[in-house]
């Protein structure tokens, strides 16, 4: 039943809105009138006491009686209120939730009705990268703003933003020079290749940006999402990097344009000499190039918003460039144009530019000039002749200024394709992100290779090649080589890429603060936790000054063609993993992928990743491998310093598909003797406060698995699972952070049974899964099982015992466990001792090798006893024993005990007889409450019997005298006493423990100062009637001995001498 919580509140009944005159209710006579204010277990509260849809209900004094009934309707539509008349419960109408749902009205709060739910996802906002985050850490009282309903389209939300961001420096400054260098031909190759790239990392990422809401973070949120949080963080933090360096390279070509083409006298440094004027432009772009990012970094910090106003106007700059460009190549299709050059040796013909058919029947410009640093660039027909002087630009010769290949161009141009991200990172702007998305990113890139496909045509086509190979305009009067292509003006094209160029770095430095503040509020790199931090709007300050830093270096660097493949890198290896994540998240076929942008397969996915590789290695193979290498470290980082999350990654559900893999092949067969390893199910118990008793286990299972395969750790809670499940849950915590506190990797399972010895053959029985199941138990000795009064310790033991015997599974019961050593206690030499007394599969030779590999026990040495009886060769024995150990290549000395046929000795006859009297009063303590009061009524009767008789008599000595013969008995041992104790004791007993005895004695004289001792353990008795018998046996044979590990094989062979 819900909940209902009264607030009475004083006001009149005529007050009360929706109350007419015709709408009757239940209403007070008396002055005091008050109306009572229902509050449900979803605690909704209403200020109006009687609104549309629900009924009102007011209390009435000791003289008040109602008179109405509410039908208050706002609509007017007469219709009775759920509140029962008569009814002494009172449930209001959001109590009562609705007559339909009553068989779901307990389980309301967790399981909401699905109005509730789609109520709440109607009411959805696209928050930020950790949206979650901040509404926790908003208080609970705080009104929010009305946030507004996003309106972008496809047009201006994604379009127009990728255009912006992919057309840039590139285009304006180098492109001309990679088709004069490479070639018409290899320039379409590259141009080609860098799109092909692009558009298949658009399409993957149209795929997983239509599955579902992608906040901003863009590619990191996808990727994270996608891959995890380890790919998602490395993958991110490059992308990051990527981005930062883009913004240094484009304020290095704004510099560029600005000194060289709009500003030459603006030069800080000039050199006054030929040899000098390289490292005096160079430090002229450091002096401006560390000015304008001073700038633009604090208009970033001023506010974005100006950010996002200049963008338009710099979106504009770009297409009036380019524009500009094509109709140029118009212009000089129909007119011989002539554009005056500098230099008559290096160019013969001043005509810069011919007609489209003329220059292509010429094949001038079709096939690559690669030149190494400091060739003289001049037309292939017209030689020039070789200078004795070094290079420089300002005599009449214009020289290579580096050496250029294919993969150094590849290089150079990748970074005019990037800026695909632009839509998904605004993707909370979007009226419509699942379609916008795809459609416009798409769009951008088609249009974008189109652009670059046929300016490389135009270009080759429009302007002589030795102009084309001039990169900075030295030949055409200092004028940037594309500008003599444009028209009206070559102007035009210089001041367009000069904003256009200004504009992309300050995206880049919106964007790339942005991005490492959504990393670190995930709070997967710890180190990175500062920079989540910003002004009270939100702004990343402190991202910002890291991103400025992170520029500083690129600038530092001076050169646009060393930067350019700095971030190529960074970005291919971001488009890479956008492509595994879609590829893989299509293979795995997991249940919720399913995106709304269907022309996607996994071959296309895969094919872009393919590329993204190659371009990587292509371009520069060192910078490759230092990007990976960073990515590396950032990925092993984050797994086992990062915070853990599970955002339902690609990655695991990969390790879900490889563990089914690799279980079903495990399924095929037994695995062989060669591949056997112990698989342990661990035993612990907790006490009262959910503590581990005996945490050494632990320590002695990680010992032995040293890190290598299955280790399940268990416990049994006792009580009912309906009324334990949280008790279970904090056991299993307690379990794991027991497990990481001695570096146990494994698994933890907790059972909860009505006893405890059921729920400990449950998890035998059901623990692992498939051929990933546990082969070996390790369980504790039941301490003080002697003085216990509760016999379940040891009964449960003596029962698990039996239970992994039934099931074929070896056991491990370490005995003083709390004297063993731990992880950080290494042994000093010494031995462990095997005690080979019954074959059992080799478990016993196995062991000792596998503690071994542990740096506790690696120092200590191992020996092997054996036992021979009176029948056997114990010369012989021995001899057979080593070369057994020399074949299956375990170090060891070997010793054989002989053990003698000799009489039972009187002492053993005194620990049967103590054992068989302690069995016997275990038993009478067991008897019930009524057998034990009958038993008590018994002994006090005959007492008073006794006393009776005893009365005035002389008996002392006849009653004492019992213990005459057992006392002589026990002074004259040998055979006599022997048969006189077989008289009242079970021969079976005496024999055990004659066994027990006469080993712990041999076993005690040899390995009294042996590390650990390893011994077979013998079975339980069929009869659970001995059951106090065997733990005395157990007991009697380990006596004496520091520390003991009782060992019971499986019933299978563990250790082979084959190869």
């Amino acid at each position: 039943m819900a909940s209902v919580r009264f607030t009475v509140t004083p006001t009149k009944a005529e007050d009360l809105p929706g109350l007419s005159d015709t709408s009757p209710d239940i209403s007070s006579r008396s002055s005091g009138r008050g109306h009572v204010r229902f509050g449900s277990r979803e605690s909704v509260n209403r200020s109006e006491p009687l609104s549309e849809g629900s009924g009102g209900l007011t209390t009435t004094g000791e003289n008040e009686t109602p008179d109405r009934t509410n039908t208050d309707q706002g609509d007017g539509n007469a219709k009775m209120s759920n509140v029962y008349i008569n009814n002494s419960h009172g449930v209001d109408d959001d109590d009562f939730y609705d007559r339909n749902l009553a068989l779901f009205e307990e389980e309301m709060d967790t399981r909401p009705k699905v109005s509730s739910l789609l109520n709440r996802l109607a009411n959805y906002t696209n928050l930020t990268q950790g949206a979650r985050e901040h509404e926790e850490a908003e208080s609970i009282g705080e009104k929010r703003k009305a946030q507004k309903s996003p309106q972008m389209g496809t047009f201006m939300g994604v379009y127009l933003p990728c255009l912006q961001n992919i057309f840039g420096v590139i285009l304006f400054l180098r492109l001309t020079w990679v088709v004069g260098t490479a070639g018409v031909l290899q320039a379409l190759c590259i141009v080609f290749i860098c799109c092909c790239c692009t558009l298949l990392t658009a399409i993957s990422m149209s795929a997983i940006a239509t599955n579902g809401v992608v906040p901003a973070g863009g590619s990191y949120f996808m990727i994270s999402r996608s891959l995890g949080p380890e790919f998602g963080g490395a993958v991110g933090l490059c992308f990051y990097l990527g981005t930062t360096f883009a913004g240094a390279m484009y304020i290095l070509g704004a510099i560029e344009i600005l000194l060289m083409y709009i500003a030459p006298w603006a030069a800080i440094f000039v050199s006054g000499s030929p040899d000098g004027e390289g490292a005096a432009m160079l430090n002229n772009m450091r002096v401006y190039g560390s000015i304008f990012l001073l700038l633009m970094a604090l208009l970033v910090f001023v506010g974005v918003k100006y950010v996002n106003k200049l963008a338009s106007v710099f979106l504009a700059c770009v297409i009036i460039s380019i524009l500009s460009i094509y109709t140029g190549a118009l212009v000089s299709a129909f007119r011989n144009g002539t554009v005056p050059s500098t230099f008559d040796l290096s160019l013969p013909s001043s005509e810069a530019t011919t007609t489209l058919w003329l220059q292509f029947c010429t094949f001038s410009n079709i096939w690559s000039v690669y030149l190494s640093k400091g060739d003289v660039l001049e037309k292939g027909s017209l030689p020039s002749p070789r200078p004795v002087h070094p290079p420089t630009n300002r005599l009449p010769y214009v020289f290579a200024d580096i050496t250029t290949s294919f993969t150094l161009l590849v290089g150079i141009f990748f970074p005019s394709v990037t800026g695909i991200m632009a839509g998904s990172n605004r993707s909370g702007d979007l009226k419509d992100a699942q379609r916008s998305i795809p459609i416009g990113t798409i769009m951008a890139i088609l249009t974008t290779s189109l652009v670059y496909l046929s300016s490389v045509v135009l270009f080759g086509a429009c302007i002589e090649g030795v102009v084309l190979r001039d990169k900075f305009g030295d030949s055409v009067k200092g004028n940037l080589v594309v500008g003599t292509l444009s028209w009206p003006s070559p102007w035009v094209i210089v001041i367009g890429s000069f904003f256009s160029t200004c504009g992309a770095g300050l995206q880049s430095l919106t964007g790339a603060p942005r991005l490492l503040q959504a990393i670190a509020k995930d709070n997967i790199i710890p180190f990175l936790r500062v920079f989540g931090h910003g002004k009270a709007n939100g702004e990343p300050t402190w991202a910002l000054l890291l991103t400025a830093l992170i520029a500083e270096l690129g600038i530092l660097i001076a050169s646009l063609d060393l930067v350019a493949p700095i971030l190529s890198m960074f970005f291919l290896m971001c488009y890479l993993f956008v492509n595994l994540a879609c590829a893989l998240q299509t293979l795995l076929r997991t249940p919720n992928w399913r995106p709304r942008f269907s022309y996607y397969h996994w071959t296309l996915s895969f094919l872009g990743m393919i590329i993204c590789l190659a371009l990587m290695f292509i371009s520069s193979w060192y910078y490759a491998i230092v990007a990976i290498v960073i990515a590396g470290m950032i990925y092993k980082y984050i797994e086992y310093h990062g915070a853990e999350k599970e955002w339902g990654d690609g990655i695991r559900g990969l390790s879900l598909s490889a563990a089914r893999y690799a279980l079903l092949r495990l399924e095929e067969g037994p695995p062989h003797t060669k591949n056997w390893r112990p698989q342990l199910l661990v035993l612990l118990k907790l006490d009262e406060d959910a503590y581990v008793k005996s945490p050494r286990l632990l320590t002695f299972a990680s010992q032995l698995k040293a890190g290598k395969g299955l280790t399940i750790v268990g416990t049994v809670i006792t009580g009912n699972y309906l009324h334990s499940y949280g008790e279970a849950l904090a056991a299993e915590q307690t379990l794991k952070h027991q497990m990481d506190k001695e570096k146990v990797k494994g698994f933890c399972q907790c059972i909860v049974a009505n006893k405890a010895r059921e729920g400990i053959s449950h998890m035998i029985q059901s623990s692992g899964l498939g051929g990933m199941r546990h082969n070996t138990v390790v369980m504790g000795w039941p301490l003080a099982w002697r003085q216990s009064e509760d016999p379940q310790s040891w009964k449960t033991f003596i029962n698990t015992v039996r239970v992994t015997t039934a099931a074929h599974l070896a056991l491990l019961v370490p005995k003083n466990i709390s004297l063993f050593p731990g992880n950080s206690e290494p042994c000093a030499e010494g031995y462990i001792d095997v005690w080979w007394i019954v074959h059992d599969g080799g478990m016993l030779m196995l062991l000792p090798f596998l503690l071994r590999q542990h740096k506790v026990w690696r120092k200590c040495a191992m020996r092997i006893f054996t036992v021979a009886q009176m029948e056997d060769n114990s010369i012989q024995m021995k001899k057979d024993l080593a070369t057994f150990l020399y074949h299956l290549r375990i170090e060891a000395d070997v010793e054989v005990v002989e053990m003698h046929n000799s009489d039972i000795s009187a002492y053993t006859y005194e620990r049967t007889l103590m054992m068989e009297q302690r069995s016997q009063m275990l038993r009478q303590m067991r008897l019930s409450k009524s057998d034990r009061e009958k038993e008590a009524q018994l002994v006090k009767d005959r007492n008073s019997m006794l006393r009776l008789t005893s009365i005035g008599s002389d008996d002392d000595e006849d009653t004492d005298g019992g213990g005459g013969p057992t006392g002589n008995a026990e002074k004259g041992g040998g055979a006599a006493g022997g048969r006189e104790r077989d008289g009242g004791m079970d021969h079976s007993n005496v024999r055990r423990m004659h066994t027990a005895v006469k080993l712990n004695e041999v076993i005690v004289n040899k390995s009294h100062d042996a590390r650990l001792v390893l011994l077979n353990m013998p079975g339980p008795p069929r009869n659970p009637a001995g059951d106090e018998n065997y733990m005395e046996f157990l007991e009697v044979l380990t006596e004496g001995l520091e520390r003991v590990l009782l060992v019971r094989g499986g019933g299978s062979e563990v250790i082979t001498i084959y190869s």
